[in-house]
């Protein structure tokens, strides 16, 4: 029998309960960076890297219910303190939510890529939310990004190589909690591991 979720209020946010930017300082209740994950799956990466670095906080970004559920779960059963959830969409979120300048970090890993041409502008790495990723990131704060889908990486190259007045390319540093031959450790790298796609990534830092 399949254990019942639990439920963590203590870890969620509501997009209902939100009217204008979010304070990091009162959903944490402290001063420190914060990394955003857009599409956390069921939480995997975020289990391991706040367990790795308690001394920063982390919000993951999840449109289906069922995937924010079990990374709720997850987090509760685990004590974590230091990430909070929310289901929503990512784009209207960070454009209506997120102050200019305040988050250290965005990951990215393995979104929908829309492979059909006609729906490529559902891609959610465009030259549009580019720009508000940008908008919402420190000086200095990092985009990183990891897909199997190759015209998809093509993609993201092609909006990096016009916003080099903007950003700069740096090593793509492994997360916390992955094994041989991982770069983020998430459920879907592991399973396309296994399935021998060619995995690419890329991380860039704003310099302007």
């Amino acid at each position: 029998m399949t254990a019942k979720l639990k439920e963590y209020p203590e870890l969620t946010l509501t997009p209902e309960s939100i009217e204008s930017a979010l304070d990091f300082e009162d959903i944490f209740g402290r001063k420190a960076a914060v990394h955003i994950e857009i599409g956390s799956g069921k939480g995997t990466f975020l289990l391991n890297q706040a367990k790795a670095m308690p001394e920063m906080d982390f919000i993951g970004i999840e449109w289906a219910r069922k995937y924010c559920r079990h990374a709720i779960d997850r987090l509760g059963r685990w004590g974590i303190k230091n990430v909070r959830i929310i289901r929503t969409e990512a784009a209207d979120f960070l454009r209506e939510h997120i102050k200019d300048g305040s988050v250290d970090c965005f990951h990215i890993y393995f979104p929908d890529p829309w492979p059909k041409k006609k729906h490529n502008k559902r891609r959610l790495v465009n030259l549009e939310n580019f720009d508000q990723l940008l908008r919402c990131l420190k000086p200095t704060g990092i985009i990183k990004f990891a897909t199997d889908h190759a015209d998809y990486f093509e993609q993201v190259k092609k909006i990096i190589a016009e916003k080099t007045d903007r950003v700069e390319i740096i090593d793509f540093t492994p997360a916390a909690g992955t094994e041989n031959g991982e770069i983020t450790g998430t459920n879907y790298e592991r399973k396309y591991i296994k399935d021998k796609r060619d995995i690419q990534a890329v991380a860039v830092r704003k310099t302007a």
